[in-house]
């Protein structure tokens, strides 16, 4: 066990090579992926449906790429079917090849009771958050399958695994996701497709702004609280999430699928001996709480 900690204490990666599709990569978390990605060796598809930050973030990664690396950018609205289109076949066309998909793209949507919010709104963060997701996946699938190999990466986020309320679009379409990740994952488990889900917890980014920005009464006072803590006490956890997400793009992470993974609190360094076992658990997925789960004998069956 010594020598397990000890050669768990630090990955070595290279993605030489490897070319790695980030959406929703101008800024915040997805940029910070990509850069990590290209400072390991990658090739990189960045996209956003902001052209200007899109390719403000591409000029800043040219700058710091290897001369043998390369760099393609795409202003691209994952929610429309044509835009994800286009982005895959003209990624294929420039390098023949997607190793690893990495679908980052959310939005927050509108916040406070269902019955005030803006309807247009709440359905366009699931065309985004949701759709956007699965319209990418439904893409670039059968390329993963004529290839036998490939990595989906799924930014989960808040809401999928427990309520939070008054942000109930963002909360519905990160909980919905997540089951999608489960179900792609058990439909092309014969072909060395590796599909996972991360959630990042609180990261102190532009969305985090955001939701500070946003009238205590839309939120609530409980909720505008925790996030301002999160905010003083800045507990860096992009860090953690790009690490995390290296890790899934990694061979080291070869065979692990289906999870949905805290890059706060799952200490996934002590998987990669277990990834046999964790396949055939349901550890680390949503499943339904029943009342023999918490020790009362006269709820079930």
């Amino acid at each position: 066990m010594g020598f397990l900690k000890k050669k768990m204490k630090k990955l070595n990666y290279n993605f030489n090579n490897k070319v790695v599709l980030i959406t929703g990569s101008s800024q915040g978390l997805g940029f910070e992926i990509a850069k990590r990605y290209l400072m390991l060796g990658a090739n990189l598809i960045i996209c956003s449906r902001n052209y200007k930050k899109v390719k403000k973030a591409h000029k800043t990664l040219d700058s710091i790429k290897k001369k043998n690396q390369k760099i393609i950018s795409f202003s691209t609205d994952v929610s429309k079917n044509k835009s994800v289109y286009k982005l895959i076949k003209s990624t294929l066309k420039k390098f023949k090849k997607i190793d690893i998909l990495i679908n980052n793209a959310g939005v927050l949507g509108p916040k406070g009771n269902i019955e005030n919010i803006n309807w247009r709104k709440w359905v366009k963060t699931i065309e985004i958050n949701l759709l956007g997701s699965v319209l990418l996946c439904k893409n670039i699938i059968p390329h993963f399958k004529k290839r036998n190999k490939g990595k989906i990466i799924q930014i989960s986020g808040g809401g999928a695994t427990s309520p939070f309320p008054m942000f109930s679009s963002y909360a519905t379409s990160k909980a919905a996701i997540v089951r999608f990740i489960e179900n792609l994952s058990e439909e092309n488990n014969k072909y060395n497709i590796d599909i996972n889900a991360v959630s990042p917890g609180i990261m102190n980014t532009n969305m985090l702004d955001q939701i500070l920005k946003t009238k205590k009464i839309l939120i609530g006072n409980k909720t505008y609280k925790k996030f301002l803590l999160a905010k003083k006490n800045d507990e860096n956890n992009i860090n953690k999430t790009c690490e995390l997400i290296l890790f899934l793009g990694s061979n080291h992470s070869d065979g692990l699928s289906g999870k949905l993974i805290s890059a706060k609190w799952d200490n996934w360094k002590n998987w990669i001996k277990r990834k046999k076992f964790l396949k055939k658990s349901d550890v680390y997925t949503i499943r339904r709480i029943v009342g023999r789960d918490r020790g009362l004998k006269w709820g079930d069956k």
